[in-house]
């Protein structure tokens, strides 16, 4: 498995996503400018089609900014 892919599970939920699309921008490896679709290449092919149908689902869509899908950070400190 390549260093900068989210191991294989089957199922991705909104929360799940979000997660994963979280700590790829906390990592630095995505800005949240960047739209959707560029998390494909850190999700498993064979698993993206889920991922799509989860995102549709709840009305994203692929080329919405990544900020879209994560929302407002939350700061502990403040």
């Amino acid at each position: 498995m390549s260093v900068n892919t989210v191991p294989s599970i089957n199922f991705y939920s909104l929360d799940i996503i979000q997660e994963e699309a979280r700590q790829l921008v906390q990592k630095g490896v995505v800005s949240r400018q960047q739209p959707i679709y560029t998390l494909c290449q850190y999700i498993p092919a064979r698993e993206w089609v889920c991922v799509e149908y989860e995102l549709e689902k709840c009305d994203f869509l692929l080329r919405d900014r990544i900020a879209d899908l994560i929302g407002r950070e939350q700061w502990d400190n403040d």
